[in-house]
């Protein structure tokens, strides 16, 4: 219980830092980052400032990839983006999806995040957690390493 409720004080601390510390990108500011996803079938990712613009584009995104409209749901918006993740998880009975981290005020934060969102001992029921996708500072897609 300790460990989770440290992971999650050094998380806000570190969100606070990312939004302190992210620079602005030409003169419209910062940029935020969207998340789509139908569980096991499809996803969309778009960058923007404006929330309502990047979540259906990253709606309309997650219905190209086969879903149906109904079944894609805006999972996370984060503003400013800062460093992001997308990290494949799946549960020892089968089921998986994808979870989304965002915000981070650098790589080396946002792996931290990514160490503690898959970490066995606070999570024992997964059979598969790791980073499968990056998005730097910029919203620029990297792949993971």
């Amino acid at each position: 219980m300790f460990l989770k409720l440290a992971a999650l004080a050094l998380s806000a601390l570190l969100m606070v830092s990312a939004q302190a510390t992210t620079p602005a990108h030409g003169q419209g500011g910062p940029i935020g980052i969207a998340f789509a996803q139908a569980p096991e079938q499809s996803s969309g990712v778009c960058t923007g400032q404006n929330t309502d613009k990047a979540l259906a584009c990253a709606k309309a995104q997650c219905v190209e990839g086969g879903a149906l409209a109904e079944d894609c749901l805006r999972v996370k918006w984060c503003y400013p983006a800062g460093w992001s993740a997308d990290v494949f998880v799946q549960h020892q009975e089968g089921p998986h999806w994808h979870e989304y981290l965002c915000g981070w005020s650098s790589k080396e934060a946002m792996m931290a995040a990514v160490a503690v969102a898959c970490d066995r001992s606070l999570r024992d029921y997964l059979i598969e957690c790791s980073a499968v996708r990056y998005w730097d500072n910029d919203g620029r897609e990297l792949e993971a390493e």
